[in-house]
């Protein structure tokens, strides 16, 4: 039998001495970064070539990182208008048309691909769901599995690569062809599991059951429901179980003030990234291993927060226009990413971070497995598919080989710890020892440890396995005695912030 540990509030003096400390040291971070990008601008501009700058005069901007450069792209050039259009149509679809608002989804979510994905970009995607609702109806979710997996798959074929990049009129079309192709996998699979999940009718033969009659409204739902424009290229993701459920709710009213408010906030998010790319070239500089070993202390600690950070910025932006249009449809949409600087835990990042994939792959791998009610083996087992389909889902490269072993072996260190704080004798030895303040240091110095490795992880997603490396050696081999200990008490500091946050 385990025992729960009741967190307590610490003095006043001694938080504020943690948020004091936090957000100077992310600050005088940033600056070190700064004046070190500011030192290296012109050989970093002949590295990458910095772009001219136009949110603070007088900067140039680094546009290395690929991801915020091709959505913003897109978003100006045509995303933002399909958007827009989509809000336009919704509204008059719920005034005038509200039986029908399914169907004008469905309707609308075709043409805008079609206009952004070009006719055989849409065919693609209309073949990737009619085979997985047609193996559908066998309902087994072992065979339901295996298509989609062997259709993801399809993804990273030579072969078929170059294919769909001869159908597409520009390389950043076939990215937005691949990354809605990846995203409609995953819509698939939630479908398709629900469908092989949900109980025959009673009334209907088994023939019946899986005939046409059948058929045709599943593939409206699952095409109404992959083809919603909101969350069609990049999502948030959201299961067929939610979205089934909520689009059927009516409309409610919604103020301006709630619009405006929202369309500022995601305003000053995008400035805020913009801001921190012209002001810091860390994704330049996080690109050459050259800069990497030149960096001072001070500025490798500036440059893995201010890479976690812009990711984090950059996803509030991303998730939070389309969220935004979600709310306006009468849905609720997940929700939006915790900031990564109060994230002290590899379960908390994956529980607070993408909130979307996290319950997707909570229903769809970690529980149909077993979890955490069918033993330990049981729970080791799915908690390893479901970081392995992550990394698969991503590409299967080898840094995200690396990164999800990682987040796998954090996870499953994390529970081995919380059972083995909890059990009833270390319990009882604790409590007794120490008061429940010296109980929760004691909680932050060991975050501090894990958020450490945190950090390192998500260096390796972001940039690759010569960042994550070269941040190992500089700081806790080179410098296990003179750096290692100062991160460590700045994490302690961060992690307290995040304790906190928690028991709000």
């Amino acid at each position: 039998m385990t025992q729960k540990w009741e967190l307590v509030s610490l003095p006043r003096w001694e938080m504020m001495a943690y948020w004091i400390i936090s957000f100077s040291s992310h600050l005088y971070s940033f600056y070190q970064l700064h004046k070190f990008s500011k030192e290296h601008e012109v050989s970093l501009d002949r590295a990458v070539q910095l772009q001219r700058g136009f949110l603070i005069w007088g900067f140039k901007k680094d546009p290395t990182d690929f991801e915020w450069s091709f959505w913003n792209e897109w978003a100006w050039r045509s995303l933002l208008w399909s958007l827009i259009g989509h809000a336009v149509v919704s509204r008059l679809a719920a005034c005038y048309l509200p039986q029908f608002r399914l169907a004008v989804f469905a309707l609308y979510g075709l043409l805008s691909a079609g206009w952004l994905l070009g006719l055989w970009g849409v065919t693609l995607l209309m073949l990737h769901l009619s085979i997985s609702l047609v193996v559908a109806q066998l309902r087994s979710p072992a065979f339901s599995w295996f298509c989609s997996l062997l259709l993801l798959s399809t993804l990273n074929v030579s072969a078929l690569q170059d294919l769909q990049r001869g159908w597409c009129s520009s390389e950043d079309q076939y990215y937005l062809l691949l990354f809605s192709t990846a995203v409609c996998t995953l819509r698939c699979i939630s479908f398709s599991l629900e469908l092989c999940w949900r109980p025959l009718s009673s009334h209907c033969s088994s023939l019946e059951d899986k005939g046409l009659k059948r058929l045709i409204p599943q593939f409206y739902k699952l095409t109404a429901y992959c083809f919603y424009h909101p969350l069609f290229y990049n999502g948030p993701i959201m299961t067929y179980r939610d979205f089934s459920e909520q689009i059927e709710r009516p409309v409610c009213k919604v103020s301006w003030v709630y619009v405006l408010s929202g369309i500022l906030r995601v305003f000053v998010w995008w400035c805020l990234a913009e801001f921190m790319i012209h002001f810091m070239y860390m994704h330049a500089i996080q690109s050459n291993e050259t800069y990497l070993e030149m960096l001072p202390h001070w500025a490798l600690g500036g440059l893995a927060l201010a890479l976690v950070q812009f990711f984090y910025v950059k996803y509030l932006v991303l998730f939070g226009a389309v969220s935004l249009l979600v709310r306006l449809d009468g849905l609720e949409p997940p929700t939006l990413p915790r900031c990564v600087s109060i994230m002290y835990s590899f379960t908390g990042m994956w529980r607070h971070f993408d909130v979307g994939l996290y319950k997707w792959l909570i229903r769809y791998i970690y529980v149909p497995l077993g979890g955490s009610r069918h033993g330990v083996f049981r729970k080791i087992v799915s908690t390893a598919l479901a970081f392995g389909f992550v990394c698969f889902w991503h590409g299967c490269h080898d840094y995200l080989q690396y990164w999800a072993l990682l987040n796998w072996i954090g996870v499953l260190v994390e529970n081995v710890l919380a059972l083995l704080f909890s059990s009833r004798p270390l319990h009882h030895t604790i409590v007794c020892c120490l008061s429940p303040r010296m109980q929760r240091r004691g909680l932050a110095l060991i975050s501090a440890l894990s958020t450490a490795l945190l950090i390192l992880s998500n260096l390796l997603f972001l940039g690759g396995i010569h960042v994550g490396r070269i941040f190992w050696k500089r700081v806790f081999v080179q410098g296990w005695s003179s750096v290692a200990v100062p991160v460590v008490a700045f994490l302690y500091c961060f992690a307290q912030v995040g304790i906190e946050w928690d028991m709000r």
